[in-house]
């Protein structure tokens, strides 16, 4: 199976570069993933395509501001590190700019020394594990000194970070959005709730995993990245109970697919349980858990893309992307959404 299956062509001016006005004004594309049949909608109607009963499944993670700019203490130069993860009480493996120039014991200050880094361990692909020095709490030095981790193709400046966070977050940890979830209010939310749909959050801190670009021709031959997921014993009951009861279980995004997908036994069973997950999902795999999945509109030969696919078929997946083209819709992270059902 080859990576170039997986390309489409895409306009630049159909890149979503702010988020809509509204939070419910995203367009929806239904799509059987069976039959490959199409029907085109406004997310505010998206509970129209639910059934009384469904379980959702929410990433409840949120977006550290976690792209920083320093210097580096022997020359002054700039660096640019994106935190990724912490791997130990205060190590971070980060994803540096200019990696060259940063070697094991180069030292990074941010914000004239409220926060300084020293490199532990060199990795591939521009990965660095750093020592964190600062005083006091990371999260609030973070909120000072860090900006949002906006994806590379979008160019403008958001005005509002919040539109880069979903309404039901919780957990800090991400260096990116799980932009499903942007399309939600809690109004919505509370609606879907008095019909009868479930809601259940889990969460898996989105890193270099999900937002990795697939270098190799075969696609076969990509490494996921490990991201850290926890699932509790509350989700778990909900979803199992759902699953014996034959209703369906809906992960918003592919960071909650890949998460069920994660922790399920061969039944379709989960349990509570953390961990690291580098599930890599691509056409041949079989589902355990998700019955329907809603998502965004992904990136062009991109993890996030095969993942929609193995969940419906190649062909039918490239073609409602064709057609989503042609009805212009908004695409990536702001834009607009698909329910694979």
């Amino acid at each position: 199976m080859k990576t170039k299956d997986f390309s489409y062509k895409l306009p630049k001016r159909l890149i979503a570069q702010r988020p809509p006005k509204q939070r419910l004004d995203s367009r929806l594309l239904v799509l059987d993933r069976k039959t490959g049949d199409i029907t085109h909608t406004m997310f505010k109607r998206f509970h129209d395509h639910l059934r009384e009963g469904d379980v959702l499944v929410l990433n409840d993670t949120a977006v550290l501001p976690a792209r920083l700019i320093g210097r580096k203490e022997e020359t002054g130069a700039v660096i640019e590190a994106l935190m990724l993860r912490e791997v130990d009480t205060d190590h971070w493996e980060c994803l540096v700019k200019k990696a060259k120039k940063v070697k094991k014991g180069t030292r990074l200050s941010f914000g004239e020394d409220l926060l300084t880094m020293t490199c532990t361990e060199e990795r591939e692909e521009g990965l660095r594990i750093f020592r964190l020095d600062y005083e006091g709490i990371l999260f609030e030095i973070l909120d000072k000194l860090g900006e949002m981790p906006l994806p590379p193709y979008i160019h403008e400046t958001l005005e509002d970070p919040d539109r880069y966070q979903t309404v039901y977050r919780k957990k800090k940890g991400s260096a990116a959005a799980p932009t499903a979830g942007l399309h939600f209010t809690k109004d919505y939310l509370n609606l879907l709730r008095s019909r009868n749909v479930e809601i259940v959050t889990i969460t898996l801190h989105v890193g270099l995993g999900t937002f990795r670009p697939v270098s190799v021709e075969n696609v076969e031959e990509h490494k996921m990245h490990e991201e850290y997921y926890t699932v509790d014993e509350k989700a778990a009951a909900a979803i199992n109970k759902a699953k014996r009861e034959g209703r369906r279980v809906i992960p918003v995004g592919t960071t909650s697919m890949r998460t069920l997908e994660t922790i399920a036994d061969g039944a379709g069973c989960v349990r509570a349980q953390s961990g690291m997950s580098d599930l890599f999902i691509y056409p041949g795999y079989r589902f355990k858990v998700a019955d329907a999945l809603l998502t965004n509109f992904h990136l062009p030969e991109s993890t996030l893309l095969m993942l929609v696919s193995a969940f419906s078929s190649r062909e039918i997946v490239l073609n409602a992307y064709r057609e989503a083209v042609a009805e212009e819709y908004r695409f990536f992270s702001f834009g607009d959404a698909m329910f694979l059902k």
